[in-house]
């Protein structure tokens, strides 16, 4: 336990936590949404620092990040907690528990980057539940991570206020950032938030005033977010905000937590969000948990050879050289060069 960044005291003992856009106003002795961040005697303090829950190192395509250091590993990490409360998280039992969670182990930045290195881990990614509500800690262990030469990938719902952002952006070097719905109403019911702008917003910021590699993720879940307008009004503000190179995941929905009533994703549904992205303009769309399916490959825009051609999280196939498509010559936005590399088992 540690004194929280970005909060502020109010009247009777009071605090108003500063971290995202909830900006929760929190009595003595009592928490925020996030669960995690307590007031305690009219001070804030987050009760997460170095608590993890899990630790893996995964390649990097597992993020997923297809356009950041293909076939590298990453040493992901991850605690308790979260600032959305969605009915369809995969890790709800992480992030919708505290620090009374029994299978936290207490780390520091310098074990973690120490653990990086043993594993030959080419970066770090804060993920599994929302590194968001891990601030002090991310930002440490960022910045110590940085000075060592590895890269830190921030998987995230995005759901940040600015100013701390802000902060931490020059230390992430790639996110991934989970765009839940384009409308309200799904964010309101399925994520127990206001409104997905805070996220977009982030992925702007990111993107254009730090120059971090930026990837968005869009769980398609029947009959919530799945109207092929609703795709398409969020395929052309990609196109338009962040740019046609943006790579967008179109992933598939299975049953989970308190929507296990749904049924899974159709995968024609999918295949129509990739169709209707690339009608409005992006050119590296993917469809994601439908192992071997084409979608799965990066295509260059010009000549539409394939590129990357992955099963699952493995590639099998390569065909960029000096960041150019092998075929035509056409420059193709992936940052790194392919790391064709065996995995160390890692023991937790």
């Amino acid at each position: 336990m540690r004194e929280a960044l970005y909060w502020e005291p109010l009247e009777g003992g009071k605090v108003r936590c500063r971290l995202c856009p909830l900006n929760c106003i929190i009595n003595e002795g009592k928490r925020g949404s996030c669960r995690i961040r307590k007031n305690i005697g009219g001070k804030l303090y987050t009760l997460n620092y170095g608590k993890v829950s899990s630790i893996a190192a995964d390649p990097v395509e597992k993020k997923p990040l297809f356009h950041f250091w293909p076939g590298s590993c990453a040493l992901s990490i991850s605690t308790v907690g979260c600032n959305m409360h969605c009915k369809h998280c995969q890790n709800w039992e992480i992030s919708q528990a505290d620090e009374s969670f029994p299978y936290l182990h207490d780390m520091t930045p310098e074990m973690v980057v120490a653990m990086a290195k043993r594993y030959s881990c080419e970066s770090i990614a804060y993920t599994y539940n929302e590194p968001v509500i891990w601030y002090e800690f991310v930002l440490d262990t960022a910045k110590l991570a940085k000075r060592e030469g590895i890269y830190n990938l921030l998987i995230t719902n995005g759901y940040i206020n600015e100013e701390p952002f802000r902060e931490l952006a020059p230390y992430i070097d790639a996110m991934n950032i989970d765009i839940k719905a384009f409308s309200d109403e799904f964010y309101m019911k399925i994520a127990s938030v206001p409104s997905g702008e805070p996220s977009r917003r982030t992925a702007v910021i990111a993107k254009k005033d730090f120059g971090i590699h930026v990837e968005l993720t869009y769980l398609i879940i029947p009959t919530l977010n799945d109207r092929e307008e609703e795709i398409r009004a969020f395929a052309s503000w990609v196109v338009e905000e962040l740019g046609d190179d943006t790579p967008v995941h179109f992933s598939r929905f299975f049953p989970h937590y308190k929507l296990s009533h749904l049924p899974p994703t159709p995968i024609e549904t999918v295949e129509m969000a990739y169709r209707v992205a690339r009608e409005e303009g992006l050119k590296f769309v993917y469809i994601g948990n439908v192992p071997g399916h084409e979608g799965e490959n990066t295509y260059c825009p010009k000549c539409g050879k394939p590129l990357i051609v992955r099963w699952g999280f493995k590639i099998t196939e390569y065909n960029i050289e000096d960041g150019k498509c092998k075929y035509c010559g056409e420059p193709i936005p992936v940052v790194g060069t392919y790391k064709k590399k065996r995995y160390k088992w890692m023991w937790w």
